[in-house]
């Protein structure tokens, strides 16, 4: 197989991490007085994904999941759909940083976890949506940057939790470098 071409277990994994991603952002948010800017948990599935399968998952899943959700609200929000598929790309680049080979999800690896992914929401909420949001749709830039401030926070939080519970729980699943041990 060609090294260029993405595998079936990526297709599988994108399928599925878009689906997830999909179903939490439309059906398991929570308003905030922020327009346009709700509490969500979709984004520690984005982590999650983009830890485990690197960063070509990582971006179609944001994308895909993303568009879906925007779409059954009437039309695409572009610059916020690529905020995720950037979210999801920073995340599955930095995946071997946040995890070694062998390794269990520890303290560090959890530290390593939120350090990156609070960075990769700054770097989308604050930077990519609302400067597409200004430069695409002429959105004004107080209302963007309140709104990309928001996200960020709540987006940090809510990866943090529950991104770091489910890398946690999917690692006792795995076995570890040195965990098989030779009976006499």
């Amino acid at each position: 197989m060609n090294s260029r071409q993405i595998s079936i277990k990526s297709i599988v994994a994108i399928g599925i991490g878009a689906a997830l991603f999909f179903v939490l952002g439309r059906f398991l948010i929570i308003p905030t007085p922020i327009p346009n800017t709700n509490i969500s948990i979709q984004y520690a599935i984005l982590a999650v994904f983009g830890v485990i399968y690197g960063p070509v998952v990582g971006v179609f899943t944001g994308f895909i999941g993303h568009t879906l959700i925007d779409l059954t609200y009437g039309a695409p929000w572009w610059s916020w759909i690529i905020a995720s598929a950037v979210f999801g790309l920073i995340i599955g680049c930095t995946s071997s940083i946040i995890t070694k080979e062998g390794e269990g999800f520890g303290l560090k690896q959890i530290i390593r976890f939120n350090i990156i992914q609070v960075i990769a929401h700054a770097i989308s909420w604050l930077v990519v949506a609302p400067t597409l949001d200004i430069l695409v749709y002429i959105e004004p830039v107080k209302k963007v940057f309140v709104q990309g401030a928001t996200s960020t926070l709540l987006n940090a939080i809510g990866t943090g939790v529950v991104g770091t519970i489910i890398l946690v729980s999917y690692a006792k699943t795995t076995t570890h470098t040195g965990s098989l041990k030779k009976e006499d």
